[in-house]
């Protein structure tokens, strides 16, 4: 058995084959996911899994040198949303959620939380750990 904190099999493998500047979109419940990425559906009711518990199984074993959410999902002064990983250290790009929803087209893969926020969604750039 896996040692570290991600055991979703699917995650984890997509996690493994990416590359430096691959995409790994992880999105609300809402989020359309069009065909082409691989779509790895993880929600089982409203709120499970939560956006943030999947983001951090993800961040455990994935390096990211970038990260893109929707202009939307700022708050008041453009204050970064509450599910957004402080430790990640990394100030996200801004796009429309027009734009971000394009841009999920070419993403290695998608996965679907149980999440009900909205503009919950977060695009994650494969950096290189060495």
């Amino acid at each position: 058995m896996k040692r570290t904190a991600l055991l979703n099999s699917d995650l984890s493998q997509v996690i493994a084959s990416m590359g430096h500047g691959d995409v790994l979109v992880i999105g609300d419940a809402g989020l359309p996911i069009p065909d082409g990425p691989r779509r790895i559906d993880l929600a089982v009711t409203r709120g499970v899994p939560l956006l943030t518990d999947v983001l951090q199984a993800v961040l455990s074993e994935m390096q990211v040198e970038g990260v893109v959410v929707a202009d939307e999902a700022l708050s008041g002064a453009k204050a970064l949303p509450a599910w957004y990983p402080q430790s990640l250290g990394i100030a996200p790009k801004t796009v429309s959620h027009e734009e971000f929803k394009r841009r999920s087209a070419t993403a290695r893969a998608i996965v679907r939380t149980g999440e009900c926020t909205p503009y919950a969604n977060i695009m994650l750039i494969a950096g290189v750990s060495f």
